[in-house]
């Protein structure tokens, strides 16, 4: 197995499990490599520092030296940045798991709700920029978010 650092055209930096650097080669050919965070399928792979498993080092974990190869550096960002991925990541998950989807309906229930109509509830949805300044203007509350494709299935 394979484990190779990527990088999509937008700098964002991911892990993908491969059989042999062939696989790889013919998944990426494909189209079959995206993003996890944006979905851009021009990935290029990053280099890395190789990592040995040595029974030595298994057993004298106390006397290790941290190895230049944290996985930020190698591909070219800072460690800031992996962070910074890893929180967005975990905060939009938590905005989907304690809110209803009501679709192409956010902003009808959005204003439903601001007048009463219906009960409050924390709900996202998808509407056009011009009709979320309109809500905004009528002084509805809403947060435009990124739409993360790899928030649609869980990370391995």
């Amino acid at each position: 197995m394979k484990v190779l650092n990527l990088q999509c055209a937008q700098q964002h930096g991911f892990e993908g499990w491969f059989g042999s650097e062939d696989e790889f080669a013919n998944q990426l050919a494909r189209g079959l490599v995206s993003c996890p965070l944006c979905g851009d399928a021009q990935i290029q792979k990053m280099l890395s520092a190789p990592r040995l498993n040595l029974r030595a080092g298994r057993e004298d974990k106390a006397a290790a030296v941290p190895v230049e190869g944290d996985s930020s550096v190698e591909l070219g960002l800072p460690a800031a940045g992996s962070q910074l991925q890893a929180q967005l990541l975990k905060a939009m998950r938590q905005v989907l798991a304690h809110t209803e989807d009501v679709g192409e309906r956010f902003a009808d229930q959005a204003r439903a709700m601001h007048h009463g109509e219906i009960d409050q509830r924390n709900i996202r949805g998808r509407t056009s920029p011009e009709v979320a300044m309109e809500l905004i203007e009528e002084g509805i509350d809403v947060m435009p978010l990124p739409s993360l494709p790899a928030l649609k299935e869980t990370l391995q």
